[in-house]
């Protein structure tokens, strides 16, 4: 006569009831700070044409202030996810806000455009850490069975982010005239928001992970309670791995779990989100050279990406049913073409926007679906550090994209560097459709 195995705290954690007060809190609270980034991203096409006209710099000069803040960004997400898998969740979570703040301060009063890159760039550091700390600290509190949804809907918080970033800036420079407002209104919000992340509990899959029993058997009650789940014996089974600490560490204890997986959600990241910046840094200027008022193609480009909510809700409805690979691999190359036909069509600006507007939700189906991929593919012990170096890689394409396409715009044209772009996505989805599994309803290891 056999006896059933014990089951696990991580198993009951992901088989609690999910409930607004408890999980949902924190999937409001984590993405807040990923509204914050795409808020700070945005703001680079924005930025841009306005220290241009303010220093008098040319196009691919004006570019590297994108570009450091990408690659700051870069930086700071396999940063912050390191230190997420070696310190803990909680601690990174906060600190990567507080950090942006303080830079973005500084980068408001700088006096010339070589202090305001620094700046930037030091701001993106702290708030590169917020994609991967939040995915990795909302994934480990949500139910299994959920999760896919939940993790897809926490890109509802980035059209969100961006909208407000457009929005705003269009309204300060049609009432103030003046771009350093625009980065002063982020800062109290941000400020809020590290405040109120200091009092989210420490993910309990990550005690588990490092074997801190107690700590972990702390949380784990007290989610039962607040959950009203019934009360079960479960045991926190050892941890089996420790968490590499050095960067070159990560990324062989990366290739050691499985290089194929690394390779696909790295080149996801890259290519995918390489048209998205493109889209975000760019199509202000886009728009301005077609015969648009500067005015006009910021409040545009925001309602792109407000109507990016409703990518979000066709990828929140669709992507337990047809499951991550197959919504990724229509959604992604699809919102390649949709630019392309952007670039086609500059001639007819009614056409133009409508088109943008397409590429709005249709991104924004590929890209939620991406997040909540990548950060199923990885175990607990690697799953911050795996999703921060696909950001990470993400980053740096998209930081040194814009200055390629700045200097290649004028020579081969917009049509023909989107379609280049696109092939890209093409090919990462043939590579994912080969090696990576589908992970629809599995539970988090």
């Amino acid at each position: 006569m056999s006896s059933a195995l014990p089951t696990s705290g991580t198993t009951i954690v992901q088989e609690l009831p999910f409930k607004w007060k408890v999980q949902g809190a924190i999937f409001i609270i984590g993405g807040l700070g990923f509204m914050f980034d795409a808020w700070d991203v945005t703001l680079n096409g924005a930025l841009i044409p306005l220290v241009a006209e303010e220093w008098g710099l040319d196009r691919p000069t004006a570019a590297l202030l994108g570009t450091s803040n990408l690659v700051g960004m870069a930086l700071g997400a396999f940063l912050w996810g390191g230190i997420a898998d070696r310190f803990g969740r909680k601690n990174a979570f906060s600190l990567t806000l507080l950090m942006f703040a303080v830079f973005t301060v500084l980068g408001a009063l700088s006096p010339n455009f070589g202090f305001f890159v620094a700046f930037r760039f030091l701001a993106g550091v702290g708030l590169g850490g917020c994609i991967p700390v939040d995915y990795a600290l909302v994934g480990e509190f949500t139910p299994a069975k959920l999760r896919g949804r939940v993790l897809t809907a926490m890109d509802g918080w980035w059209p969100v982010g961006a909208a407000l970033s457009f929005f705003v800036s269009g309204w300060v420079m049609a009432t103030a005239d003046n771009w350093r407002l625009i980065l002063a209104v982020m800062i109290l919000p941000a400020l809020m928001v590290f405040l109120i992340r200091r009092n989210v509990p420490e993910s309990p899959l990550y005690l588990a992970a490092k074997g801190r029993e107690t700590e972990a058997r702390a949380v784990i009650d007290q989610l039962v309670e607040r959950t009203g789940a019934p009360v079960r014996d479960y045991v926190i089974e050892q941890p089996t791995a420790e968490r590499p600490a050095r960067w070159w560490e990560q990324v062989v204890a990366l290739g050691r779990y499985s290089w194929k997986i690394t390779a696909t959600s790295w080149l996801l990241f890259v290519t995918v989100l390489l048209v998205y910046y493109l889209a975000l840094t760019w199509l202000p200027s886009i728009l301005t050279e077609a015969g648009m008022a500067q005015s006009a193609s910021f409040f545009a480009t925001a309602v792109m990406a407000l109507m990016g909510l409703v990518g979000v809700v066709l990828a929140a409805l669709l992507v337990e049913r047809v499951g991550r690979k197959w919504l990724l691999a229509i959604s992604a190359p699809l919102s390649g073409i949709v630019l392309i036909l952007v670039a086609l069509n500059l001639q007819i600006p009614s056409a133009a926007v409508g088109w943008v507007l397409v590429f709005g939700v249709i991104v924004q189906v590929a890209i939620p679906v991406l997040y909540a991929y990548v950060s199923e593919l990885y175990p607990t012990e690697l799953r911050a550090s795996g999703f921060g170096w696909a950001s990470t890689m993400s980053r740096f394409a998209a930081g040194f994209g814009p200055l390629l396409f700045a200097a290649l715009w004028p020579v081969v044209g917009l049509p023909a560097l989107f379609t280049g772009a696109t092939i890209l996505v093409i090919i990462a989805m043939i590579f994912m459709a080969k090696f990576a599994p589908e992970t629809k309803g599995q539970e988090l290891g």
